[in-house]
């Protein structure tokens, strides 16, 4: 784990983020706030692309909850079948599809809480709703953030609960909507787990990872 970088060195990196990427965007494909709340639900273990091929055709036939409930568990584990944990992943959408027509009238919340109370619902997912789609500084850790963070500095944690408190406490307000997904991008094509791609990195002068792959 590397040392917590300071203010001014936190502001450097994100200001080359932002030049480099102004409007940094999610990848998973959604045409609604509940079409998006599914495809994060879906895309835990699971590559982005991949949950993209197995929605494209899903969302142009169930992109509500009551359309989702009359598709059914069976009917929706034809369409997702070749995402990882699909038949649990079926379950959950189903029973949160349930839970979103008969308690909120078909509409997706905008509380964390709302959110997290919904099957197959994590604070993570949770979290990429509400800065996705509402447009809040909430800060989802996956395992690229928490690489990224842990290895340059920018947020080091033992945990993804300590790193999403050190995103949230250390990263100048100015940045901090688009926050997670600069260091999502940067942990998926850059900063890769096995062979970093220190050699054109934009934040190598910055970064206090020790091994740098040069």
């Amino acid at each position: 784990m590397a040392k917590q970088l300071d203010y001014h060195t936190l502001r450097e990196i994100f200001s080359r983020f932002q030049a480099a990427e102004p409007e940094p965007k999610g990848e998973l494909e959604h045409v609604n706030v509940y079409t998006l709340v599914v495809a994060v639900a879906l895309s835990a273990q699971a590559t982005d692309a991949g949950v993209n091929k197995a929605t494209r055709a899903l969302f142009q036939i169930a992109d509500t909850p009551q359309k989702m409930l009359d598709l059914g568990e069976e009917g929706l584990t034809e369409h997702i079948k070749t995402i990882g944990l699909f038949r649990q992943k079926a379950k959950n959408v189903i029973k949160m599809s349930r839970i979103l027509v008969n308690d909120y009238d078909g509409v997706v919340p905008n509380s964390r809480a709302a959110l997290q109370s919904l099957p197959g619902v994590g604070r993570k997912t949770a979290n990429v709703v509400l800065n996705m789609w509402w447009q809040q500084p909430a800060q989802a850790v996956d395992t690229h953030i928490f690489r990224v963070g842990n290895r340059s500095g920018i947020a080091p944690g033992k945990d993804v609960g300590a790193v999403e408190r050190s995103v949230e406490d250390n990263i100048p307000a100015d940045f901090q909507l688009h926050a997670h997904h600069w260091l999502i991008l940067h942990g998926r094509y850059h900063c890769k787990a096995r062979k970093p791609l220190c050699g054109t990195c934009l934040i190598r002068d910055l970064c206090m990872f020790e091994d740098k792959n040069l």
